[in-house]
């Protein structure tokens, strides 16, 4: 399970180092085989590729009324692999469709990833805790 939020820095050519923390543990999982594609909320989503496949499946057998959503994932998928640094390439096609410039931010989120341009991010979070609690949390309490 990937939990946390990591502060990266793209380099020139697009190539996004994952943490120490996460590297082992995707060496061992999906031997640094994951897959980013475009996520709904304007991140990308970088599953382990065994976490992609299942999911590609049941996108694959989504009604032909989410024919567009379809599109959108599995369309914007692309696999990608660990260097030897611990790098991947995110195209320039995904990043444009995130907004991902320079300063990007990685959010474990149980099985999967979340990359966000920094900025965006921040700013998602801070409506998301001015809107307050959605009604599903009311009862929810540490």
């Amino acid at each position: 399970m990937f939990q946390g939020e990591s502060a990266i820095t793209l380099d020139a050519k697009g190539r996004m180092s994952i943490p120490a923390r996460h590297r082992d543990a995707l060496s061992l999982q999906c031997d640094g085989r994951l897959t980013l594609t475009k996520h709904p909320d304007g991140c990308l989503l970088l599953l382990p590729r065994p976490a992609w496949e299942v999911l590609r499946q049941q996108i694959m057998g989504w009604p032909m009324s989410a024919r567009a959503w379809q599109r959108i994932f599995l369309g914007s998928a692309c696999d990608v692999e660990l260097d030897s640094a611990g790098r991947i390439l995110i195209s320039p096609e995904l990043r444009v469709a995130a907004g991902l410039t320079r300063e990007v931010t990685l959010l474990g989120m149980g099985s999967r990833f979340e990359i966000w341009d920094s900025a965006k991010y921040a700013e998602s979070e801070a409506q998301a805790i001015a809107t307050g609690m959605p009604e599903a949390l009311r009862d929810f309490s540490f």
